[in-house]
């Protein structure tokens, strides 16, 4: 039997709400969150680590400079060091009392891309930022939950997921001045909701489904649909390349509100493509 897309869950721990996996090959580390407990969590050698934390926290990303993280959490940017926890962008007069950050990425220049998620009986009215150099911009205005990111690996493209809209969006992207452009629907989504992806060495995006028990592995410069792989839990949330041949997907699920067996369970599996090295936050 092939070992690839042989889905299988890494270790029996589920999370209320699994997010943001990363996969850090400077320390052969994945790191990922549970956003509702409050956790930033890593394994490295085969060792779970479990670090807690006084917020909900949307992504963490590892930083350019250090083995710790930019924390994208509920108002503010915080850094983890040394075992310590900072304030580092303070957001409390930038979202609104019932919005926290959502997902979160590094571009390849360091800066910093984090949008928000509006609490439900809201409109979209949220955003996704750019931090850079301690200026902040808006990126997409009325977003609702900001979600997935990545780059095209000639850094002319910048693929989103808006997950209320039902859509990934792709941009053009100008890297030196982080400035996108001329947004329009790469594709949309019908069953299930578009949450965190990444994107693989050969421009295709890997998107996890919300709802959609999935994910899809979709053509970067047409949205068609390429690979859909069954995952056993119902709320998928994210996925990162990972291990020392970056061909190993890990995908990230949610618990919330459910008890199946798998649900909120991290999981992995083998592919037939690698995936891009990771970009840090350069702070």
């Amino acid at each position: 039997m092939s070992e690839l897309f042989k889905v299988e869950a890494v270790g029996s721990e589920k999370y209320t709400l699994g997010e943001g996996p990363y996969y850090d090959p400077r320390f052969k580390r994945l790191s990922w969150v549970d956003i509702v407990g409050r956790k930033l969590l890593f394994l490295k050698d085969g060792k779970k680590e479990t670090v807690e934390l006084p917020q909900q926290v949307g992504a963490a990303i590892p930083l350019s400079d250090s083995d710790g993280f930019a924390l994208a959490m509920e108002d503010g940017i915080y850094l983890y060091k040394d075992g310590k926890i900072d304030l580092f962008l303070n957001l409390k007069d930038v979202f609104k009392d019932y919005w926290r950050s959502n997902d979160a990425k590094a571009d390849a220049k360091g800066r910093l891309w984090f949008g928000a998620s509006v609490g439900d009986d809201h409109e979209p009215e949220g955003n996704l930022y750019l931090y850079n150099n301690g200026k902040l911009d808006i990126k997409v205005p009325d977003t609702k939950i900001s979600n997935g990111m990545a780059w095209s690996a000639d850094k002319k493209k910048f693929f989103f997921s808006d997950s209320l809209k039902y859509a990934v969006f792709v941009y053009d992207y100008d890297e030196e001045s982080g400035s996108i452009s001329n947004g329009k629907v790469l594709f949309n989504v019908e069953d299930g909701i578009p949450d965190g992806l990444t994107i693989d060495s050969e421009d295709n995006l890997w998107v996890a489904f919300w709802g959609g028990s999935r994910i899809e592995k979709r053509s970067g410069e047409t949205g068609e649909l390429l690979i859909s792989i069954p995952i056993p839990a119902k709320q998928v949330t994210s996925c990162c390349f990972g291990d020392d041949d970056m061909r190993t997907l890990y995908i990230t699920t949610a618990a919330t509100g459910l008890e199946g067996e798998f649900d909120g369970c991290l999981f992995k599996m083998r592919t037939d493509v690698k995936g891009v090295t990771p970009d840090y936050c350069l702070v």
